[in-house]
């Protein structure tokens, strides 16, 4: 791969000042070079975390949900 490839192009977020002290103070001690690259983590893990939840909410895969189907069939439950 080219180094073109593996650019990544950033935007800029406006945050409140008081935040940002706020951020700054759980920083410390961490090694981030920065606010953005301590935000861009934080908000990685947070949709990360997210992305799991919404993953695990499915209940049933569809071939749990068509071994139901089935089994409920069998039984004469559904047509």
């Amino acid at each position: 791969m080219s180094e073109d490839e593996h650019k990544v192009e950033y935007s800029t977020v406006s945050i409140p000042k008081p935040l940002i002290k706020k951020i700054k103070e759980r920083m410390k001690g961490t090694g981030f070079p920065s606010v953005s690259s301590y935000v861009t983590y934080v908000l990685r893990q947070v949709i990360s975390s997210i992305e799991e939840d919404e993953k695990s909410k499915q209940a049933f895969s569809k071939e749990d949900e068509e071994k139901v189907k089935q089994r409920l069939r069998d039984l004469g439950y559904i047509d």
